[in-house]
């Protein structure tokens, strides 16, 4: 256990210990406090928020931090607990939490509270803030603009150097970040960029327009979360600036909160991928019967998708009575063609998450994995075949190697375009899941497998 994790269990030892209702230990705890960072902080309240009679404690410690200090371990808590914590707080002292946060995650919480929260709190803010607040609340979710802030540092066109870096000094304390830099046309239009460093080392006399980057990288307001997560990757960006349909400049998708949207997108697509629907919460913290619901639908359809098995299995009666042997490699074969099309499936889905696969890539990547499929069928189909020989003979054997490479080159080939189908159908290609494909491919690998065995005996 590293240092800090020693000091963040005796930190949550104390709160239980009633230390935060003394108050020559509330200044001990005060001092400790300062010491850890706010995100260590927020995994302790966290785990206090679960316990319903600890949020007592959770919220005497918020009381000892500072508003900002506050407001910055609040953003670092779940929404739920977000919500639990804002519940036994009054008006006021929300707004000063919500003055305290960036505005993404000012936004975030108001979008938690009920409508009646929110009108009663809006009715207090200053025009300005409460306009800003309104505007960007007003995004659809699952937007750039959702998860934007408009806290940046903006540059007017024809400013000189000492007076951008008067600008920057004006505006930092409130920005997101003060790395990147925008600049802006009389009307708000984004022209130009420039790191702090450009800026720092060039000419107090110089104008910002000779020196900054004209060609800017940026996105609409109304483009997707996981395309905009997509672009900050590929070009290693600080941030992202987000326009508007006139290209006026409306706010900036930071690095960490777009790698935030990267891990929730990925967390999705696994969650799909296991015919799991969208949890609202982490696993550790969704209720039983959400947890439940989520799980449950795919799997009673799947259950019914297997009877199919059953009944082929059921019409090869008379040519699995004669060859008994051949039941023992049944689940080996469609075991093997399940893996290899959820194989093929993960790797379509996660290509096509992230950018490297599209549909025109259909014909292309179907080419490959004829190529690769087959070879991986022969290989199994020679691992398999001494053990059919010393099962059962050479007969056995020779029906299990070539069902072995028929349902491993049709598992494949069913893994990898059934993505592309769906994708076709505008339906999210991670509902292509390994539980889905490994049913579908159950059922035809019977089918292959004693058709083959039907062929091979009966022509003997």
């Amino acid at each position: 256990m590293s240092l800090n994790d020693e000091i963040l269990q005796e930190l949550k030892t104390e709160l239980l210990d009633e230390l935060v209702k003394e108050e020559p230990k509330r200044e001990l705890l005060s001092e400790r406090l300062a010491e850890i960072r706010s995100a260590d902080i927020g995994e302790v309240l966290e785990e206090l928020i679960e316990e319903d009679e600890e949020l007592s404690a959770a919220l005497s410690v918020l009381d000892i931090l500072s508003t900002e200090r506050a407001a910055n371990v609040l953003g670092y808590l779940p929404g739920e607990s977000q919500l639990e914590v804002v519940g036994e707080l009054k008006d006021t002292q929300v707004l000063k939490l919500l003055e305290e946060m960036g505005s993404d995650e000012r936004v975030d919480l108001f979008n938690l509270l009920d409508e009646d929260r929110r009108e009663a709190l809006l009715r207090r803010m200053a025009h300005q803030e409460r306009e800003d607040l309104k505007r960007l609340a007003g995004y659809e979710e699952g937007t750039a603009g959702a998860i934007m802030t408009s806290d940046y540092v903006a540059i007017a066109s024809g400013m000189t150097v000492s007076q951008a870096m008067m600008r920057v000094r004006q505006t930092a304390p409130d920005a997101e970040t003060v790395y990147q830099l925008y600049i802006l046309d009389n009307d708000g239009r984004l022209i130009g960029t420039m790191s702090l460093r450009q800026l720092m080392i060039a000419r107090p006399g110089a104008l910002v327009d000779d020196i900054m980057i004209k060609d800017v990288i940026s996105t609409a307001v109304d483009e997707a979360q996981e395309e905009v997560a997509r672009i900050v990757a590929r070009y290693d960006l600080l941030a992202l600036p987000v326009i508007d349909a006139e290209n006026r400049m409306v706010g900036i998708v930071t690095h960490d909160d777009a790698m935030d949207v990267a891990e929730s997108e990925a967390t999705e697509d696994i969650h799909k991928g296991m015919s799991i629907g969208q949890l609202e919460d982490g696993v550790s913290r969704v209720s039983l019967w959400s947890l439940y619901r989520k799980r449950v639908t795919w799997l009673v359809v799947l259950v019914f998708a297997n009877l199919f098995s059953g009944a082929g299995i059921a019409h090869f009666e008379d040519i699995i009575a004669a060859q008994v042997a051949l039941v023992f490699f049944l689940p080996l074969l469609i075991g093997s063609g399940g893996n290899a099309g959820a194989q093929a499936a993960t790797l379509m889905v996660r290509g096509m998450a992230t950018g490297d696969v599209g549909v025109k890539d259909w014909s292309k990547m179907l080419g490959r994995e004829l190529l690769v499929a087959g070879s991986l069928g022969l290989t199994m189909a020679i691992a398999v075949a001494p053990i059919g020989i010393l099962r059962a003979g050479n007969e056995v054997a020779i029906i299990v190697s070539l069902s072995m490479v028929t349902i491993v080159l049709f598992g494949s080939l069913l893994g990898m375009c059934l993505p592309f189908v769906l994708e076709r159908f505008k339906v999210d290609p991670a509902a292509a899941s390994a539980p889905l494909v490994t049913t579908l491919i159950d059922a035809t690998g019977v089918l292959i497998y004693f058709s083959i065995a039907t062929a091979i005996l009966t022509s003997l």
